[in-house]
């Protein structure tokens, strides 16, 4: 499987990495294109293959993942427009950036299907989302979820709801790594050091994670089976509560996806 990556930036990265690691793609059948220099020099350094030229990701590859930010994105599609040929499935990661604005800027028929990772895909513990377009295969949808398999969970989604998504799980990690240094320096305070504290922070969401992915319950219940009668996780969980944790957690997803739906407002208007 040959695959190309227009924008060689931290997430074109961290899907390279998911996918050699898996033995998915052979690092030699990946080429990557970006303007930058020390991004094609970063990004080489896995063993793909890098060029400065983005037609040359389309015309050499059948599947592209456009990686670039989502204001390049309609700049991006019209540059590699004339060499466009009907074996090209393009895959965008580009946040709000819908299937419809892809079509109208590729030619008549191109297949595009829409992902929304996250950057945990470099561990192969991604959550992953997609929605395809109207010309994308079925054959399309098996091999993107094939690949997309490889380097973490996959959820196909109403294109309504990617910007929901984009909230939750592809801002999530950042989510979990402050939580993690906020249960760390909590250790740190009461005595013990960073590194411990690091570790015992993150083991107890991977723990917690895998119970509420593994086990048939809800995670109400299962925080209620943890607090214990005048215990020492109510009474934790009475501070969090009244620190307001839920509802920070709330509106962060929310701004995370009002923030991705006006970028899609920015970015998906037709251009005059």
């Amino acid at each position: 499987m040959k695959v190309g990556f227009i924008g060689a930036g931290k997430m074109a990265k961290a899907l390279c990495q998911g996918f050699i690691s898996t033995g998915l793609i052979n690092k030699s059948e990946i080429l990557a294109s970006d303007i930058n220099p020390s991004k094609l020099k970063e990004i080489s350094r896995l063993g793909v293959q890098t060029t400065s030229c983005n037609r040359e990701v389309v015309k050499k590859n059948d599947i592209v993942y456009v990686a670039v930010k989502p204001p390049l994105v309609r700049e991006v599609l019209r540059e590699v427009s004339p060499v466009v040929n009907p074996s090209n499935l393009f895959v965008s990661i580009a946040a709000g950036i819908t299937t419809k604005t892809m079509e109208e800027v590729l030619p008549k028929g191109c297949r595009v299907i829409r992902v929304m990772p996250n950057i945990a895909v470099v561990v192969q513990a991604g959550a992953c989302a997609y929605t395809p377009g109207t010309s994308a295969k079925n054959e399309d949808v098996e091999v993107v979820t094939q690949m997309l398999t490889c380097v973490g969970s996959v959820e196909e989604i109403p294109e309504e709801l990617m910007d929901t998504v984009t909230g939750l799980s592809g801002n999530g990690p950042a989510y979990g790594f402050i939580t993690i240094q906020g249960l760390a320096d909590g250790g740190v305070k009461m005595g013990l050091n960073r590194e411990q504290s690091t570790r015992l922070a993150a083991q107890l969401l991977l723990g917690a994670a895998k119970m509420v992915l593994g086990i048939d319950s809800h995670p109400e219940q299962m925080k209620d089976e943890v607090c214990s009668p005048g215990g020492t996780s109510i009474h934790a969980l009475h501070k969090l509560e009244k620190s307001g944790f839920r509802a920070a957690l709330v509106d962060a997803v929310e701004a995370g996806t009002l923030r991705s739906k006006e970028l899609g407002k920015l970015f998906n208007k037709t251009a005059d």
